[in-house]
């Protein structure tokens, strides 16, 4: 089965109310309850994408984090309204 992890974290962030976030394993629960867990390396490509784009914003402890450069426990959110994305996502080019 094909997942369309990208619209999938779009969706399950937007049900989200402004500023609250999501953990990958809701991500991936949310693309296949079932077989979550072979689809957690998946969710995480896939956001570094999303964070690269600006599209959403990939925290630690509850901070921005770097979208390239990102190690253990995360969560996802979609930006804040003025939000600056991480400096390396802003160099894009």
């Amino acid at each position: 089965m094909a997942v369309d992890m990208e619209a999938v974290i779009l969706d399950v962030l937007g049900r989200l109310a402004p500023g609250k976030s999501a953990s990958s394993e809701e991500v991936a629960r949310a693309a296949d309850n079932e077989n979550w867990r072979r689809l957690t390396g998946h969710v995480r490509s896939t956001a570094r994408g999303l964070a690269r784009q600006g599209k959403i914003v990939v925290t630690r402890h509850g901070k921005p984090a770097d979208p390239e450069n990102f190690k253990g426990v995360y969560r996802l959110r979609l930006p804040l309204p003025g939000e600056a994305p991480p400096p390396a996502a802003q160099s894009e080019d």
